[in-house]
C-alpha cells in the first residue's frame, strides 16, 4: 500500500492508521532517509496505543520505552550502529520482547534479529511537507 502524506499531522495519521491493527510483541520496520518523518510516522502510531509523553528519536541511545494504554512501546534507532556484531548480543533484547510493540528506524543492520515484522515503511521526501510512505 502507498499513500501520501501533505503535512506532519497526516504522516502522524498514517502512524496512528496502523497502530490500530497492532499486538503485543509485533515489530514495525521504519525506514527513510535523514529527515523524511520516520519519527513523525513513529509518534502517530505511539500516540494511538496511548502514550502521552514526548516521542523523540532514540538517536543518541538505541531505544526508548513508552507506557502505552494497554501495551508498552519499543521506539528504537540503530543509525548509530556499524554492526550488531560490535555490540553485546544482547542489545536488542531489552527492547524486542513479547510483551511489546517494537518500531525500529534505521532497521536494515538488525533486521535478520528481528522476529515478527509485521509491516515494513519506507518514508519517501515529496518536496516541502509531502511524504510518500509505502507499507508493506
Amino acid at each position: 500500500m502507498t499513500i501520501e502524506t501533505r503535512s506532519p499531522q497526516e504522516t502522524e495519521t498514517a502512524g496512528a492508521q496502523l497502530a490500530g491493527g497492532l499486538r503485543a510483541g509485533d515489530v514495525v520496520l521504519v525506514g527513510g532517509e535523514l529527515g523524511s518523518g520516520k519519527t513523525t510516522f513513529i509518534r502517530g502510531a505511539c500516540r494511538a496505543l496511548g502514550v502521552d509523553g514526548p516521542v523523540t528519536s532514540p538517536t543518541f541511545t538505541i531505544g526508548q520505552l513508552l507506557e502505552g494504554r494497554q501495551v508498552e512501546v519499543a521506539h528504537l534507532d540503530l543509525y548509530r550502529l556499524d554492526s550488531l556484531g560490535r555490540e553485546d548480543p544482547g542489545v536488542l533484547d531489552d527492547y524486542l520482547t513479547p510483551d511489546r510493540i517494537a518500531f525500529v528506524e534505521w532497521p536494515a543492520l538488525g533486521e535478520p534479529a528481528f522476529e515478527r515484522i509485521v509491516a515494513r515503511v519506507l518514508l519517501e521526501h515529496m518536496g516541502g511537507d509531502r511524504r510518500r510512505l509505502t507499507v508493506s
